[in-house]
Protein backbone atom coordinates (compact mmCIF):
# COMPACT_ATOMS: atom_id res chain seq x y z
CA UNK A 1 0.00 0.00 0.00
CA UNK A 2 0.90 3.56 -0.48
CA UNK A 3 0.78 4.21 3.57
CA UNK A 4 3.42 1.17 3.49
CA UNK A 5 5.66 2.78 1.22
CA UNK A 6 5.32 6.02 2.64
CA UNK A 7 5.56 6.10 6.37
CA UNK A 8 7.56 2.59 6.71
CA UNK A 9 9.75 2.17 3.59
CA UNK A 10 10.98 5.26 2.80
CA UNK A 11 14.51 5.35 4.91
CA UNK A 12 15.30 1.88 3.49
CA UNK A 13 14.70 3.87 -0.06
CA UNK A 14 16.99 6.72 0.68
CA UNK A 15 19.83 4.33 1.65
CA UNK A 16 19.63 1.77 -1.65
CA UNK A 17 19.97 5.48 -3.37
CA UNK A 18 22.72 6.48 -1.51
CA UNK A 19 24.62 3.56 -2.29
CA UNK A 20 24.22 4.58 -6.37
CA UNK A 21 21.36 2.16 -6.88
CA UNK A 22 18.20 2.93 -8.92
CA UNK A 23 15.35 2.18 -6.88
CA UNK A 24 11.51 2.51 -8.04
CA UNK A 25 8.82 2.04 -5.35
CA UNK A 26 5.75 0.12 -6.51
CA UNK A 27 2.26 0.03 -4.60
CA UNK A 28 -1.11 0.68 -5.14
CA UNK A 29 -2.65 3.74 -6.12
CA UNK A 30 -3.37 6.12 -3.05
CA UNK A 31 -2.99 9.40 -1.95
CA UNK A 32 0.63 8.91 -0.59
CA UNK A 33 1.86 8.45 -4.19
CA UNK A 34 2.39 11.74 -4.97
CA UNK A 35 4.18 12.71 -1.94
CA UNK A 36 7.03 9.92 -2.27
CA UNK A 37 7.27 10.88 -5.50
CA UNK A 38 7.84 14.40 -4.65
CA UNK A 39 11.20 13.40 -2.81
CA UNK A 40 12.56 12.15 -5.96
CA UNK A 41 11.51 8.35 -6.48
CA UNK A 42 10.56 7.34 -9.36
CA UNK A 43 6.60 5.49 -8.19
CA UNK A 44 4.80 2.79 -9.98
CA UNK A 45 1.36 2.02 -9.12
CA UNK A 46 -0.20 -1.48 -9.66
CA UNK A 47 -3.55 -3.09 -8.61
CA UNK A 48 -2.33 -4.60 -5.42
CA UNK A 49 -4.86 -5.69 -2.78
CA UNK A 50 -4.95 -6.44 0.76
CA UNK A 51 -7.17 -9.33 0.02
CA UNK A 52 -6.96 -13.33 -0.28
CA UNK A 53 -9.56 -13.38 -3.38
CA UNK A 54 -7.45 -15.37 -5.50
CA UNK A 55 -9.09 -13.77 -8.74
CA UNK A 56 -7.95 -10.34 -7.91
CA UNK A 57 -4.45 -11.73 -6.61
CA UNK A 58 -4.30 -13.43 -9.74
CA UNK A 59 -4.88 -9.82 -11.63
CA UNK A 60 -2.18 -8.37 -9.60
CA UNK A 61 0.57 -10.95 -10.15
CA UNK A 62 0.24 -11.29 -13.91
CA UNK A 63 0.64 -7.04 -13.82
CA UNK A 64 3.52 -7.45 -11.62
CA UNK A 65 5.36 -10.07 -13.90
CA UNK A 66 4.33 -8.11 -16.32
CA UNK A 67 6.58 -5.21 -14.84
CA UNK A 68 9.29 -7.03 -13.64
CA UNK A 69 10.22 -8.68 -16.84
CA UNK A 70 10.15 -5.28 -18.80
CA UNK A 71 12.34 -3.56 -16.43
CA UNK A 72 14.65 -6.46 -15.52
CA UNK A 73 15.92 -5.33 -11.64
CA UNK A 74 18.16 -6.88 -10.35
CA UNK A 75 16.59 -7.18 -7.01
CA UNK A 76 12.42 -7.37 -6.14
CA UNK A 77 12.04 -6.77 -1.82
CA UNK A 78 8.68 -7.14 -1.55
CA UNK A 79 6.59 -6.14 1.88
CA UNK A 80 3.14 -7.09 3.53
CA UNK A 81 1.68 -10.28 3.03
CA UNK A 82 -0.34 -9.89 0.15
CA UNK A 83 1.98 -8.08 -1.97
CA UNK A 84 4.90 -10.35 -0.51
CA UNK A 85 3.04 -13.61 -2.25
CA UNK A 86 2.02 -12.31 -5.17
CA UNK A 87 5.02 -10.13 -5.73
CA UNK A 88 7.40 -13.43 -4.80
CA UNK A 89 5.61 -15.41 -7.43
CA UNK A 90 5.84 -12.91 -9.95
CA UNK A 91 9.11 -11.95 -9.14
CA UNK A 92 10.59 -15.48 -9.85
CA UNK A 93 7.99 -16.44 -12.99
CA UNK A 94 9.96 -12.40 -14.40
CA UNK A 95 13.44 -14.36 -14.03
CA UNK A 96 14.47 -11.81 -11.29
CA UNK A 97 17.91 -12.84 -10.33
CA UNK A 98 17.44 -11.96 -6.23
CA UNK A 99 14.20 -12.26 -4.58
CA UNK A 100 14.09 -10.68 -0.74
CA UNK A 101 11.51 -10.54 1.49
CA UNK A 102 11.06 -8.90 4.58
CA UNK A 103 7.88 -9.95 6.66
CA UNK A 104 6.92 -7.19 9.52
CA UNK A 105 5.44 -10.13 11.78
CA UNK A 106 3.25 -13.38 9.70
CA UNK A 107 0.05 -13.23 9.40
CA UNK A 108 -0.05 -16.40 10.83
CA UNK A 109 0.29 -16.57 15.05
CA UNK A 110 -0.89 -18.51 17.98
CA UNK A 111 -4.02 -16.97 18.79
CA UNK A 112 -5.43 -17.79 15.36
CA UNK A 113 -7.72 -20.83 14.68
CA UNK A 114 -5.59 -23.76 14.01
CA UNK A 115 -7.09 -24.09 9.98
CA UNK A 116 -6.50 -20.75 9.00
CA UNK A 117 -3.01 -20.86 10.88
CA UNK A 118 -1.89 -23.78 8.67
CA UNK A 119 -3.83 -22.32 5.54
CA UNK A 120 -1.31 -18.65 6.04
CA UNK A 121 1.74 -21.42 7.05
CA UNK A 122 1.47 -23.13 3.97
CA UNK A 123 1.35 -20.11 1.62
CA UNK A 124 4.37 -18.63 3.59
CA UNK A 125 6.15 -21.62 2.30
CA UNK A 126 4.71 -21.82 -0.94
CA UNK A 127 6.04 -18.40 -1.44
CA UNK A 128 9.23 -19.19 0.51
CA UNK A 129 10.16 -21.80 -2.86
CA UNK A 130 10.75 -18.05 -4.26
CA UNK A 131 12.65 -16.50 -1.69
CA UNK A 132 16.33 -15.98 -2.06
CA UNK A 133 16.49 -14.41 1.18
CA UNK A 134 14.02 -13.52 3.88
CA UNK A 135 14.03 -10.82 6.77
CA UNK A 136 12.28 -10.85 9.74
CA UNK A 137 11.65 -7.81 12.10
CA UNK A 138 12.01 -10.10 15.28
CA UNK A 139 14.30 -13.24 16.51
CA UNK A 140 10.99 -15.19 17.00
CA UNK A 141 10.37 -15.16 13.53
CA UNK A 142 12.96 -15.34 12.44
CA UNK A 143 13.17 -19.10 14.63
CA UNK A 144 10.02 -19.75 13.13
CA UNK A 145 10.74 -19.06 9.79
CA UNK A 146 13.93 -21.57 10.14
CA UNK A 147 11.75 -24.43 11.56
CA UNK A 148 9.26 -24.13 9.32
CA UNK A 149 12.06 -23.50 6.30
CA UNK A 150 10.14 -20.45 4.82
CA UNK A 151 13.07 -20.22 2.83
CA UNK A 152 14.34 -22.55 -0.09
CA UNK A 153 18.02 -21.20 0.50
CA UNK A 154 17.60 -21.31 4.09
CA UNK A 155 19.27 -17.24 3.80
CA UNK A 156 17.00 -16.02 6.67
CA UNK A 157 17.94 -12.63 9.08
CA UNK A 158 16.66 -11.35 11.58
CA UNK A 159 16.40 -7.16 11.03
CA UNK A 160 14.90 -5.66 14.24
CA UNK A 161 12.95 -2.82 13.48
CA UNK A 162 13.65 0.91 14.65
CA UNK A 163 12.88 3.93 13.81
CA UNK A 164 15.07 8.23 14.26
CA UNK A 165 16.37 8.79 17.00
CA UNK A 166 16.85 12.18 16.25
CA UNK A 167 12.84 12.76 15.89
CA UNK A 168 11.40 10.89 18.37
CA UNK A 169 13.30 11.74 21.75
CA UNK A 170 12.47 12.53 25.13
CA UNK A 171 10.93 16.60 25.89
CA UNK A 172 13.45 19.47 25.26
CA UNK A 173 11.08 22.73 25.93
CA UNK A 174 8.49 21.88 28.52
CA UNK A 175 6.07 24.12 27.54
CA UNK A 176 5.24 22.03 24.17
CA UNK A 177 3.36 19.88 26.17
CA UNK A 178 1.03 22.27 27.94
CA UNK A 179 0.69 23.90 24.63
CA UNK A 180 -0.34 20.59 22.85
CA UNK A 181 -2.62 19.66 25.71
CA UNK A 182 -4.38 23.14 26.03
CA UNK A 183 -5.17 22.15 22.02
CA UNK A 184 -6.56 19.03 22.56
CA UNK A 185 -8.48 20.20 25.09
CA UNK A 186 -6.82 17.94 28.34
CA UNK A 187 -5.72 19.52 31.77
CA UNK A 188 -1.71 19.60 32.34
CA UNK A 189 -1.97 17.24 35.34
CA UNK A 190 -3.63 14.70 33.89
CA UNK A 191 -2.44 11.68 33.47
CA UNK A 192 -2.55 10.42 29.51
CA UNK A 193 -2.20 7.05 28.26
CA UNK A 194 -1.40 7.12 24.41
CA UNK A 195 -2.44 4.65 21.91
CA UNK A 196 -1.80 4.72 18.04
CA UNK A 197 -2.54 2.09 15.35
CA UNK A 198 -5.05 1.73 12.59
CA UNK A 199 -8.66 1.40 13.86
CA UNK A 200 -9.71 -2.07 13.66
CA UNK A 201 -10.34 -4.67 16.43
CA UNK A 202 -7.04 -6.81 16.22
CA UNK A 203 -5.06 -3.53 17.48
CA UNK A 204 -6.71 -4.21 21.38
CA UNK A 205 -9.42 -1.44 20.87
CA UNK A 206 -12.18 -3.33 22.45
CA UNK A 207 -10.11 -4.16 25.52
CA UNK A 208 -8.69 -0.78 26.20
CA UNK A 209 -12.32 1.14 25.97
CA UNK A 210 -13.49 -1.69 28.43
CA UNK A 211 -10.24 -1.15 30.71
CA UNK A 212 -10.21 2.80 30.54
CA UNK A 213 -13.77 2.27 32.77
CA UNK A 214 -11.51 1.54 35.69
CA UNK A 215 -8.31 3.30 34.96
CA UNK A 216 -7.96 7.16 36.69
CA UNK A 217 -6.63 8.51 33.28
CA UNK A 218 -7.43 9.88 29.82
CA UNK A 219 -7.01 8.03 26.49
CA UNK A 220 -5.63 9.73 23.06
CA UNK A 221 -6.60 6.94 20.41
CA UNK A 222 -4.31 7.80 17.44
CA UNK A 223 -5.06 6.77 13.67
CA UNK A 224 -7.55 6.09 11.33
CA UNK A 225 -9.37 2.76 9.56
CA UNK A 226 -7.50 2.69 6.00
CA UNK A 227 -9.71 2.12 3.17
CA UNK A 228 -7.88 -1.52 2.51
CA UNK A 229 -8.85 -2.75 5.47
CA UNK A 230 -10.40 -6.22 5.94
CA UNK A 231 -9.99 -6.47 9.64
CA UNK A 232 -13.27 -6.56 11.58
CA UNK A 233 -14.01 -2.66 12.97
CA UNK A 234 -14.41 -0.81 16.15
CA UNK A 235 -18.02 -0.29 16.15
CA UNK A 236 -18.84 -2.06 19.60
CA UNK A 237 -16.07 -0.03 21.04
CA UNK A 238 -17.40 3.31 20.08
CA UNK A 239 -20.72 2.27 20.51
CA UNK A 240 -19.84 1.69 24.61
CA UNK A 241 -18.11 4.85 24.92
CA UNK A 242 -21.31 6.92 23.31
CA UNK A 243 -23.38 4.55 25.81
CA UNK A 244 -21.31 6.30 28.69
CA UNK A 245 -20.62 10.03 28.80
CA UNK A 246 -19.06 10.02 32.09
CA UNK A 247 -15.88 7.57 29.32
CA UNK A 248 -16.35 9.44 26.66
CA UNK A 249 -15.56 12.73 28.48
CA UNK A 250 -11.57 10.72 28.78
CA UNK A 251 -11.66 9.09 25.59
CA UNK A 252 -10.15 11.29 22.76
CA UNK A 253 -10.18 9.58 19.02
CA UNK A 254 -7.53 12.02 17.88
CA UNK A 255 -7.71 10.62 13.97
CA UNK A 256 -4.51 10.35 11.48
CA UNK A 257 -1.86 13.00 13.05
CA UNK A 258 1.24 13.84 11.73
CA UNK A 259 2.77 15.12 15.46
CA UNK A 260 3.25 11.71 16.73
CA UNK A 261 6.53 12.49 18.38
CA UNK A 262 4.78 15.74 19.69
CA UNK A 263 2.22 13.67 21.32
CA UNK A 264 4.20 11.04 23.19
CA UNK A 265 5.99 13.96 24.90
CA UNK A 266 2.94 15.16 25.69
CA UNK A 267 1.89 11.61 26.83
CA UNK A 268 2.68 9.75 30.40
CA UNK A 269 2.23 5.86 29.42
CA UNK A 270 1.86 4.42 25.63
CA UNK A 271 -0.16 1.29 25.14
CA UNK A 272 -0.71 -1.46 22.47
CA UNK A 273 -2.66 -4.34 23.39
CA UNK A 274 -2.84 -5.93 20.09
CA UNK A 275 -3.92 -9.32 19.10
CA UNK A 276 -1.12 -9.75 16.62
CA UNK A 277 2.08 -7.58 15.68
CA UNK A 278 5.28 -7.89 14.29
CA UNK A 279 7.61 -6.20 15.75
CA UNK A 280 6.12 -2.71 16.25
CA UNK A 281 7.36 0.23 15.30
CA UNK A 282 4.93 2.62 17.65
CA UNK A 283 6.39 0.63 20.78
CA UNK A 284 10.05 1.46 20.08
CA UNK A 285 8.78 5.25 18.93
CA UNK A 286 7.62 5.82 22.65
CA UNK A 287 11.02 4.29 24.41
CA UNK A 288 12.73 6.32 21.97
CA UNK A 289 10.79 9.28 23.50
CA UNK A 290 10.84 8.08 26.97
CA UNK A 291 7.45 6.73 28.06
CA UNK A 292 6.99 3.45 29.86
CA UNK A 293 4.85 0.68 27.91
CA UNK A 294 2.13 -1.66 28.41
CA UNK A 295 1.35 -4.01 25.21
CA UNK A 296 0.20 -7.49 25.20
CA UNK A 297 2.66 -10.68 25.49
CA UNK A 298 2.84 -11.48 21.96
CA UNK A 299 6.39 -11.85 19.53
CA UNK A 300 7.54 -8.44 18.59
CA UNK A 301 6.20 -6.67 21.42
CA UNK A 302 7.61 -9.17 24.51
CA UNK A 303 10.93 -8.94 22.98
CA UNK A 304 10.59 -4.57 22.84
CA UNK A 305 9.51 -4.83 26.22
CA UNK A 306 11.30 -5.93 29.33
CA UNK A 307 8.69 -6.85 31.77
CA UNK A 308 9.06 -4.98 34.77
CA UNK A 309 11.88 -2.64 33.78
CA UNK A 310 10.50 -0.78 30.26
CA UNK A 311 6.96 -1.54 30.85
CA UNK A 312 4.39 -4.13 31.49
CA UNK A 313 3.12 -7.11 29.63
CA UNK A 314 -0.50 -8.52 30.22
CA UNK A 315 -2.60 -11.13 28.11
CA UNK A 316 -4.08 -11.02 24.61
CA UNK A 317 -8.12 -9.50 25.27
CA UNK A 318 -7.79 -9.45 28.69
CA UNK A 319 -9.51 -6.40 29.70
CA UNK A 320 -9.03 -6.69 33.62
CA UNK A 321 -5.27 -7.34 33.35
CA UNK A 322 -4.97 -4.73 30.68
CA UNK A 323 -6.68 -1.77 33.12
CA UNK A 324 -4.75 -3.03 36.42
CA UNK A 325 -1.08 -2.24 34.31
CA UNK A 326 -2.60 1.15 33.44
CA UNK A 327 -3.88 2.04 36.74
CA UNK A 328 -0.82 0.86 38.53
CA UNK A 329 1.17 3.24 36.51
CA UNK A 330 -1.33 5.68 36.27
CA UNK A 331 -1.12 6.04 40.08
CA UNK A 332 3.28 5.86 40.29
CA UNK A 333 4.70 8.70 38.27
CA UNK A 334 8.16 7.72 40.16
CA UNK A 335 7.33 4.08 38.30
CA UNK A 336 6.48 5.63 35.57
CA UNK A 337 9.92 8.16 35.15
CA UNK A 338 12.19 5.28 35.96
CA UNK A 339 11.02 2.51 33.25
CA UNK A 340 10.49 5.51 30.74
CA UNK A 341 14.48 6.21 31.68
CA UNK A 342 15.11 2.19 30.95
CA UNK A 343 12.94 1.96 28.13
CA UNK A 344 14.89 5.08 26.42
CA UNK A 345 18.11 3.88 26.94
CA UNK A 346 17.35 0.07 25.53
CA UNK A 347 15.80 1.97 22.02
CA UNK A 348 18.62 3.81 21.74
CA UNK A 349 21.23 0.84 22.21
CA UNK A 350 18.82 -1.59 19.81
CA UNK A 351 16.59 0.43 17.79
CA UNK A 352 18.32 2.91 15.87
CA UNK A 353 16.52 3.04 12.42
CA UNK A 354 20.05 3.38 11.32
CA UNK A 355 21.05 -0.33 12.47
CA UNK A 356 18.62 -1.92 10.80
CA UNK A 357 18.97 0.13 7.54
CA UNK A 358 22.47 -1.30 7.54
CA UNK A 359 21.96 -4.59 8.36
CA UNK A 360 20.12 -4.88 5.30
CA UNK A 361 22.26 -3.38 3.27
CA UNK A 362 25.46 -5.32 4.26
CA UNK A 363 23.31 -8.72 3.92
CA UNK A 364 22.35 -7.80 0.63
CA UNK A 365 25.84 -6.42 -1.00
CA UNK A 366 24.61 -2.81 -1.84
CA UNK A 367 27.15 -1.08 -0.33
CA UNK A 368 28.71 0.84 -2.95
CA UNK A 369 32.43 -1.19 -3.87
Amino acid sequence: MDFTLYHFLRPLMYAMAGEGHEVVGVCAEGDLVDAVRAEGFRVETIPLVRSVDPIRNMRSGIALRRFFAQEKFDLVHVHTPAAAFVGRLAAARAGVPSIVYTAHGFYFHENMPLPKRLAHIAAEWLAGRATHTLFTQSEEDAATARRLKLCRTGDIAAIGNGSDPDIFKPAEDPTARTRLRAAIGTPDDRVVILMAGRLVAEKGYGELIAAMRHVDAELWAVGARLSSDHASGIENAIKDIADDPALGKRVRFLGYRQDMADLMRAADIFTLPSHREGMPRSIIEAMLTGLPVVATDIRGSREEVVEGETGLLVPVKDASALAGALQFLARDPARRAAMGRAGLARARRLYDEKLVISRQLDHLGLRAV
